[in-house]
């Protein structure tokens, strides 16, 4: 993965000092800092969508989830952001401030869609991996991509992983599920087998949750919403034995994985005690962390240190949610504040996410 040209600035030490090579030693290119959780916003789709059966329904669906103060809100946030989400100058210029070599992009969640027909729903697919790899290759050594697949159409997820890697994108993302289907649905299994075949980066990250009017006030929606459909996917794909089927799946869980990570235990203990908690997964939980990345995005260092505590710090990729508002600014400074081993920092800040998205 190649790093941003120019000087290179000397890495910041987790307790805020400064450390270059020892005189005399021999000097090792660092490697360059990653951003594994980074949207773009992709107006060709909405407008593909605007006015079909079932959008309209949708809209309601996801204002009655928001509550009217935060779609209050979110208008006003998102069209601050526009030139951020849309124009590949304003990103790169943001990244620099951000000390940020290299993005992975992926497209807004809100570009799912998973109202859509069939035939919609492919254009959908194809329109989002086309137009988010024209946005990447506008700088090809620091913005790498993501497609989208219609989980709601099974059979068309190996094709719209095919159809993202044609593309020269590094994979796909997803939801944490799709109306009325879970990850743990058999109906996946030829997606899981190809994502794994062909070692594309799986990129799981939620939109809405099904808790709906419950979460409707104080933006609950996100705040508590995103967290409990991170957990509750991976708890799908961890207790039905999907990991354990498909072992070199190259997933990535935004949000540090929500709340099953620091809660694991909860999970391990029912696996213990009751037979129907282990029918599905042959190890205890907690093990299946150290098969998954996380973004850092927790909000909290002691929690970004329990996850590298649970997951390995090689499990653990920088994460922002840019540019928006419930992300970070400064992506490096809220890692450096978890105050991690050098070696630590060093893996999350780009060293393990730079591995990950090397080309073979």
């Amino acid at each position: 993965m190649a790093a941003r040209r120019g000087p290179r600035r000397r890495c910041a030490r987790p307790d805020g000092t400064h450390h270059g090579p020892a005189e005399g030693a021999a000097v090792t290119t660092p490697p360059p800092t990653v951003d594994v959780h980074a949207h773009v916003l992709l107006p060709e789709i909405e407008a593909l969508v605007e006015g079909l059966p079932g959008h309209a329904q949708a809209k309601a669906l996801d204002a009655r989830r928001n509550g009217p103060d935060a779609l209050r809100v979110n208008g006003p946030m998102i069209g601050e952001r526009l030139p951020l989400l849309t124009d590949p100058a304003a990103r790169l210029a943001a990244m620099d401030g951000q000390g940020v070599d290299v993005q992975l992009v992926s497209p807004s969640p809100s570009h799912y869609h998973h109202w859509t027909d069939e035939e919609t729903a492919e254009k959908v697919y194809r329109l989002a991996g086309e137009a988010t790899a024209a946005h990447c290759a506008a700088a090809p050594d620091r913005l790498r991509g993501l497609g989208l697949v219609p989980l709601h159409h099974p059979a068309q997820a190996v094709p719209a992983l095919d159809h993202a890697l044609a593309q020269d994108l590094v994979g796909v993302e997803i939801s944490s599920h799709a109306p009325g289907r879970e990850l743990s649905d058999p109906a996946y299994a030829p997606f899981w087998a190809r994502a794994e075949e062909t070692g594309a980066i799986v990129f799981l990250h939620p939109f809405g949750c099904t808790l709906d009017e419950r979460l409707d006030r104080w933006y609950l929606s996100n705040s508590v919403g995103q967290p409990t459909e991170n957990a509750v996917a991976l708890s799908h794909l961890i207790f039905s034995g999907v990991l354990d089927r498909f072992p070199g799946l190259r997933i990535v869980a935004a949000h540090g994985g929500g709340y099953l990570p620091t809660h694991i235990g909860r999970a391990d203990h029912a696996w213990s005690a009751r037979s129907d908690a282990r029918s599905g997964c042959t190890h205890p939980p907690s093990s299946y962390l150290r098969r998954i990345h996380f973004d850092s995005l927790v909000h909290d260092p002691y929690v970004l240190r329990e996850l590298v505590r649970v997951a390995g710090a090689d499990r653990v990729l920088l994460g922002s949610d840019f540019p928006f508002d419930m992300g970070h600014d400064d992506p490096v400074g809220a890692l450096r504040v978890a105050r991690l081993s050098d070696a630590d920092f060093e893996a999350v800040r780009g060293g393990t996410a730079a591995a990950l998205l090397r080309k073979d």
